[in-house]
């Protein structure tokens, strides 16, 4: 899968492509499949793990069988059905026994999102790892802090690459509070009704459910076909991550700006040029990655709008506006991600430029300190707890997540 629209987006490879989010809704059905059988409610003969009967070739055919039901899960089970008769007869006629469309839905997306957090995780620890070094590394080194556009107090880039490196921390534990994606079944109106029927009890179906669950990694809960409150989080969780990102390469391409010159990124050949201008060198992983940040909250903001707007017990709308929102916020997300990984890897410190320039801003960048302290020389250092603050977000890139 790949998006011209949107440059950068083969970072996230196979991540909830069309083709996977097929195979996560059949791994939902044979998980449930199996379960029937090990609880002894389908024929022994019934196991099958439906290895092979659907495959990206089988995208378009799905995807044109869609409009006729509403959901993608309707032409997939006919498909199932029709190549599984073949093979084992009784497997196509347990097929999706209990289970509702939104079922199989939900939890392909889950399946999908769950790897889609896997994937963020990795760039996350990346980017922690990178942002301690530079806090560490450049807690004394003097550059002119900024408010409201224009020159406020001396700082060091210590300091600011421990401000980026606090949201990134605060990402990374919002993602994992949100990351635990429970299992949906719930049956056609979330009373569980058909899968009772087929067990003979609530206490079968809960182990029938428990078993499913098993099988895919996914923790149990109570159906949720209305309580959206899964979904919305995780998106929340990755608008979280893409405004932490945002806020770095927000600085990057301040500190990039030719006249200013105090952070550029790392040199990749046929990176940044200009189809006109053969003196440029655009930072083109900031411009990307704010991109990102930009469009982020209103996908976020339409997950919500569809759980804001759920009715009866399945929405009529609602519901459906999920799927490709989670998934163009969660591909974007991955990418953005990846960027902001390589960004940080590659970032370039420019400490004589950062001195030059807190030089040029003074005496008024030391106004407040001649007013605090009128008794310090110019230029003394006015460093406040920069190195406790530093320290503090160093000591909790080593703790493990919060949840």
């Amino acid at each position: 899968m790949s998006d011209l629209l949107w440059p950068g987006d083969d970072r996230a490879g196979d991540l909830f492509t069309d083709a996977s989010v097929l195979s996560a809704m059949v791994r939902a059905e044979a998980a449930w499949l199996d379960a029937l059988v090990l609880h002894g409610i389908a024929d022994p003969g019934a196991r099958d793990d439906l290895t092979g009967l659907i495959g990206p070739d089988d995208v378009s055919l799905v995807a044109a069988g869609a409009e006729s039901g509403g959901n993608p899960l309707i032409p997939l089970l006919k498909l199932l059905r029709t190549r599984l008769e073949a093979r084992n007869p009784a497997a196509a006629k347990w097929l999706h026994k209990g289970l509702t469309s939104q079922d199989v839905i939900d939890t392909g997306l889950v399946l999908c999102l769950r790897d889609t957090v896997s994937r963020i995780r990795d760039d996350l620890a990346a980017q922690v790892a990178g942002l301690a070094r530079l806090a560490g590394e450049h807690r004394s080194t003097p550059m002119t802090g900024r408010t409201l556009t224009q020159h406020a107090i001396p700082i060091t880039f210590g300091l600011k690459a421990a401000g980026w490196l606090t949201g990134v921390l605060d990402a990374r534990d919002r993602l994992a509070a949100a990351a635990d994606l429970p299992l949906q079944i719930g049956g056609a109106a979330g009373s569980l009704a058909a899968p009772v029927a087929l067990a003979g009890s609530p206490a079968v179906v809960r182990d029938l459910v428990e078993t499913t669950a098993a099988t895919l990694g996914l923790p149990v809960r109570g159906p949720w076909h209305t309580a959206r409150a899964p979904l919305t989080g995780i998106a929340d969780a990755l608008v979280t991550c893409t405004d932490a990102w945002g806020r770095i390469a927000n600085d990057v391409l301040v500190g990039a700006r030719p006249e200013i010159h105090e952070l550029a990124e790392g040199t990749v050949a046929g990176r940044g040029g200009s189809s006109a201008m053969p003196n440029k060198q655009n930072p083109v992983l900031s411009i990307l990655i704010r991109r990102a940040a930009l469009a982020a909250p209103f996908l976020a903001a339409t997950v919500h709008a569809g759980a804001a707007a759920a009715v009866d017990e399945r929405p009529d709308g609602g519901w459906h506006v999920e799927w490709a929102t989670l998934r163009t916020l969660a591909r974007r997300t991955v990418t953005a991600g990846a960027q902001t990984a390589e960004l940080l890897a590659g970032l370039r410190v420019e400490t004589s430029r950062m001195l030059a320039n807190l030089a040029a801003a003074r005496p008024g960048i030391d106004a407040e300190q001649r007013s605090i302290a009128p008794e310090a020389a110019p230029g003394e250092p006015y460093p406040g707890a920069t190195d406790e603050i530093v320290d503090a977000a160093i000591a909790r890139a080593e703790e493990p997540p919060k949840c």
